[in-house]
């Protein structure tokens, strides 16, 4: 289990790094309901090592805190009661410096099992734990940007970690033939259960744009009146625009007739040629009506992706959330990863600039509420 070993400190040690450049102050605030603090990010990632595999491997194990288990578990009923959700940021205590030394227990101890343990069934667990990390690692980044966001001052998390200043490198449209494809994960490797099952889908022919909307062609659509126009939107996209007065993507202002985007190194100018990012599934969507075109559905989206080198942006599908056939919901807490999502959820295919490296795949379903937009999401067309 060396290299395992490897990838866990590799991975326990990244997210220390995501942290260095923060500031005490930063760790604490949750401004909104879906976004966690760093504190809690790094506590709950641990918490799930500590509550899903030392519990029941590490023969003799002393939890390291007894109130961990209610502060830092996320949404898992099988293992009991939770603090609530919306008030994670009001909690001062644990302190970081706790939550470092929360870390360090936890770590030392799942170092010694994978010393001395060949279990397979442990293994999975620590693999599933690693990508479960990785994924609070993509959240910890965005949260916070999301929360800085919220500082008229513009702050600066580092200079070089803009993480939205990419551009497109391939243009034009790629044609897929009418026929049967096979779609879901197949092969060796992690993957999570709502990849398995892989099957067959009929697909008509169809073409597909091998770069993604650019700043420039979003501002177009502004400009043409876009957000005031209501024949471009569903229902209720159309009332999530007049409820919350939205105008621009998140993170735009738009200052003496210029707009700007709020990034990790400040307030920059918008880029024309950047690939658009931050916007809902109802902004992907209005976009592509406003265009006379679509949004791809996912099982378009990954037969084209296997002909082409597709990633760095998480991209909004007009695919529901749904299990694929045969899938089957685990037995105990983790059967509650995925499974229970399946409802209200759109899902986006591909990877971000915030997504840890080896943690995509073709195969990987990502899923929101179609309103939400703080992760970095972006616009590829279809027709």
């Amino acid at each position: 289990m060396q290299k395992l070993l490897e990838k866990f400190k590799e991975t326990r040690n990244y997210s220390v790094e995501l942290c260095k450049p923060l500031e005490i102050e930063d760790y604490i605030p949750q401004p909104v309901d879906f976004a966690s603090p760093p504190k809690w990010h790094l506590s709950h990632s641990t918490w799930f090592f500590e509550e899903m595999i030392l519990k029941k491997y590490f023969k003799d194990y002393k939890i390291f805190n007894p109130h961990f288990s209610f502060l830092f578990n996320s949404y898992y009923h099988a293992i009991g009661e939770r603090a609530i959700r919306t008030e994670r940021g009001t909690n001062t205590r644990p302190t970081v410096e706790e939550v470092y030394e929360y870390r360090k227990h936890v770590d030392s101890h799942i170092e010694k099992l994978l010393e001395n343990n060949k279990n397979s069934e442990l293994e999975e667990l620590i693999i599933l734990g690693i990508n479960h990390e990785q994924q609070h690692q993509e959240l910890l980044i965005t949260d916070l940007k999301h929360t800085f966001s919220y500082n008229p001052t513009h702050p600066v998390y580092k200079i070089g970690f803009n993480l939205t200043a990419q551009e497109n490198e391939t243009a034009g449209w790629l044609k897929i033939p009418e026929g049967i494809y096979e779609i879901g994960f197949e092969g060796e490797g992690f993957h999570f259960d709502n990849e398995k099952g892989r099957h067959k889908v009929y697909l008509h022919d169809f073409e597909i744009s091998k770069h993604l909307v650019t700043n420039g062609e979003f501002l177009e659509f502004m400009k043409d009146g876009g957000y005031e126009n209501f024949k471009y939107w569903l229902d209720e996209a159309w009332n999530w625009v007049c409820e919350n007065e939205i105008k621009s993507p998140l993170y735009w202002q738009e200052i003496e007739g210029k707009w700007f985007s709020y990034t990790l190194e400040g307030l920059k100018p918008i880029e024309p040629n950047h690939i658009l990012t931050h916007i809902s599934f109802y902004e992907a969507q209005a976009f592509a009506a406003w265009k006379g075109l679509r949004l791809p559905t996912e099982f378009e989206w990954e037969v084209a992706a296997n002909q082409l080198n597709w990633g760095k942006r998480w991209e909004w599908t007009y695919s529901a959330y749904l299990p694929y056939p045969k899938f089957k919901i685990a037995e105990g807490a983790v059967g509650e990863y995925n499974g229970k999502f399946m409802i209200n959820q759109m899902v986006l295919r591909g990877s971000s600039t915030a997504t840890p490296k080896g943690h995509e795949r073709k195969t990987y379903r990502n899923f929101f509420h179609p309103k939400y937009r703080w992760q970095i999401t972006g616009i590829r067309l279809a027709k």
